[in-house]
């Protein structure tokens, strides 16, 4: 056969030839791809034209292929099933139920909104390639304008251009501070933050959000922020630090749940402040200039939508 593109055979012809080959009646497959039978005839004919040899013979109880046609038949069935599958993937890929999303967030939404959305989107969508990264504001950032994530959940930074983006607020993040169960302060009715100024602290580095909050509540109350500090931003250091001594760490609610509460609940307790301590608000952040695919939009949608949950702020706070 030719490699001329105009003696490629088309689809029409394709499934003309399957068919007559599943049913052995012309006018059945003629039927079956809505045609007349005139009109399938020609098409078996430019078929056999096209490829120089004859794939049917006409037989009293049907018609049957030639060792030519079973051969190219082989081939046929092959081609419609990619098709057919092309097709899906298509479909699938418009309809948001495949195709690939990265995102990423600060640590507080990923756990309360991401995760159940991502669930949600994977309970319709097992196929779907889902790339999730939790990390600081200012690391979301570079890889969202990198073009590396689809969208972040995260704090916009002064060196930021607001104008890149488009922007949904969302919430801020509560904080509290979290011990081992067997901390001295573990069952106190009221810890202050003066009795925590003498204890060890795991914190992130400075100028890291959770940080900052917790400095600037000691500074409320007219306190210095605690000098004896392990800087890390890691939550499993912080974990395993607090499991073997008197030491605290500030979390956002969301993780301090994980801690404490089943299913997880790993030995650890939040201590009972008398106010509550915030972090500034974050956003859903997306670059104007990179639109959503239909995976990423219904992640998306899906993640407003707990955003929008009344429980979705009670959820993971025990202390309130």
């Amino acid at each position: 056969m030719s490699n001329n593109p105009a003696r490629w055979l088309k689809p029409s012809q394709l499934r003309l030839l399957s068919e007559i080959a599943s049913h052995g009646q012309l006018q059945l497959a003629a039927d079956a791809i809505a045609v007349t039978q005139p009109a399938a005839s020609r098409m078996l004919a430019e078929v056999e034209r096209q490829l120089g040899a004859a794939l049917f013979v006409r037989r009293p109880k049907g018609m049957e292929p030639t060792s030519e046609g079973r051969a190219v038949l082989r081939r046929v069935e092959v081609v419609l099933r990619e098709m057919r599958s092309m097709v899906a993937d298509v479909d699938s890929l418009r309809q948001g139920l495949a195709g690939s999303v990265s995102v990423g967030a600060v640590t507080g939404p990923a756990v309360s909104l991401l995760m159940p959305a991502i669930r949600e989107v994977k309970s319709i969508a097992p196929a779907a390639e889902i790339s999730v990264d939790v990390m600081p504001s200012r690391d979301l950032l570079r890889h969202l304008m990198a073009g590396e994530m689809d969208f972040v959940l995260a704090r916009i930074l002064p060196e930021a251009d607001a104008h890149d983006f488009e922007i949904t607020p969302m919430s801020d993040e509560k904080i509290v501070i979290v011990a081992r169960a067997s901390h001295p302060l573990a069952r106190a009715h009221v810890v202050t933050l003066t009795e925590l100024s003498s204890y060890e602290w795991v914190m992130q580095q400075r100028g890291a959000p959770i940080r900052e909050a917790i400095v600037n509540a000691f500074g409320q109350v007219g306190l210095s922020e605690p000098r004896n500090v392990v800087s890390s931003p890691s939550i499993l250091l912080s974990m395993a630090y607090l499991a073997q001594g008197d030491a605290v760490t500030p979390m956002v609610t969301e993780v301090a749940s994980l801690l404490t509460q089943p299913p997880i609940g790993a030995g650890f307790a939040v201590l009972n402040l008398p106010h509550d301590i915030r972090v500034s608000p974050y956003y859903l952040l997306r670059l104007r200039r990179r639109p959503l695919t239909p995976l990423a939009l219904s992640l998306r949608d899906r993640l407003l939508t707990q955003s929008n949950r009344p429980d979705v702020a009670r959820y993971y706070v025990s202390d309130e």
